[in-house]
């Protein structure tokens, strides 16, 4: 994979779950916390993603920088908002206030961070007139500009694995040196390696949606990666790396219990090919993925878990009975591997709704 998504806590470990040999929360720990070879970046699309600390250059400046500058006009037209003097001004004061702070206490949550520095507990109007219209404190806010700047990054989470409120720091304190800046037309040229290694043969459109890129961009990082274009069964012309032209190995029957935002679900813009007609009940209205069923390369059903912690799945099609067998055995896997864990993910799928819903209700003493 080329990174994990990190928006749903959960969906990290759960994806780490599904491709270890001997998966392991404290594995997934320790890579995020303390060696720190994972590193969640708020990139792509303004989405969180766990990557590779040796990518994470690469990431900022193909994907992070644009969003940027579309956050860092958000944020002051918020400032605009609290009736200062002069917004830049009281912007850049409250950024060099809060890095001060963060480097003064080590980790903060936003509610910590607006009592060391008072400006940021300020509030500001989102989206008004809008749907989705509400409050946002300028603490949340700088910290997000920040994060996206690649200046901050989250730290451990204030609970558990599942938790999604975190403290947060430098990105130097934390990594003991800022993020190398690289030519951006030079990582989206990586990038675009990377995912094509990953994804390839795939479709312009594709990489465009996954990247959130321009579509000048992504023919100029096409270009540069040394991208050839290679005709695809029922997706016409895609691009694939020169030296991933032959084709692939069977690996034989397989089945996965990928979790909501699982990066492979997530990979691509163009998914009939492998979610065929099961969109609407695996994803939700925005194009979220929930959890999914893999079998041979395509998915055919969802699965939950129930407050519980039991993993429980529903096929949409028919794969047989050695494959359903096999689905079963993950599912019982997965359950023994949460200990009594109810994981629920952020964004709900009316599949994943359904099957909650529909499972009994537990009966105690007295019942």
């Amino acid at each position: 994979m080329v990174c994990l998504h990190g928006t749903d806590s959960s969906s990290a470990y759960l994806a780490a779950w599904a491709r270890m040999r001997q998966p392991s929360i404290t594995a997934v720990d320790e890579a995020l916390y303390e060696r720190r070879s994972l590193l969640r970046l708020l990139a792509m699309r303004r989405t969180v993603f766990v990557v590779p600390i040796e990518d994470a250059p690469i990431i900022q400046a193909a994907a992070a920088t644009g969003v940027a500058r579309v956050e860092r006009r958000r944020t002051e037209a918020l400032v605009a908002q609290l009736d200062v003097p002069d917004a830049r001004a009281w912007l850049r004061q409250a950024e060099a206030e809060t890095i001060a702070a963060l480097d003064r206490v080590g980790e903060a949550t936003a509610q910590e961070l607006a009592r060391e520095v008072p400006m940021l507990a300020a509030r500001a109007r989102l989206n008004p007139g809008q749907r989705i219209e509400g409050n946002v404190s300028m603490a949340s806010r700088m910290l997000l500009t920040l994060a996206v700047e690649g200046r901050v990054v989250r730290g451990r989470p204030r609970g558990t694995w599942l938790s999604n409120q975190y403290r947060w720091t430098t990105m130097t304190r934390w990594l003991g040196e800022p993020l190398a800046e690289l030519p951006v037309a030079e990582a989206r040229a990586a990038l675009a390696r990377r995912w094509l290694a990953r994804f390839g043969p795939a479709t312009e459109a594709d990489l465009q949606w996954w990247t959130g890129w321009t579509l000048r961009d992504t023919r100029a990082a096409l270009d540069a990666a040394g991208s050839v274009e290679a005709e695809v069964e029922g997706v016409g012309p895609a691009f694939a790396l020169t030296d991933d032209l032959e084709p692939t190995s069977d690996p034989g029957p397989w089945v996965a219990l990928l979790p909501a935002l699982d990066p492979t679900t997530m990979g691509w813009k163009v998914r009939d090919w492998y979610l065929g007609v099961h969109r609407d009940a695996l994803f939700d209205t925005t194009g979220n993925a929930g959890p999914t069923i893999w079998c041979d390369g395509r998915i055919v059903g969802g699965w939950a878990v129930l407050p519980s912690g039991e993993v429980v799945t529903r096929l949409l099609e028919e794969i047989g009975s050695d494959a359903a067998l096999a689905v079963s055995a993950e599912a019982a896997r997965l359950t023994n591997w949460l200990e009594s864990t109810h994981v629920m993910p952020r964004f709900a799928t009316p599949l994943a709704r359904e099957l909650v819903a529909e499972a009994p209700m537990p009966t105690g003493r007295g019942a």
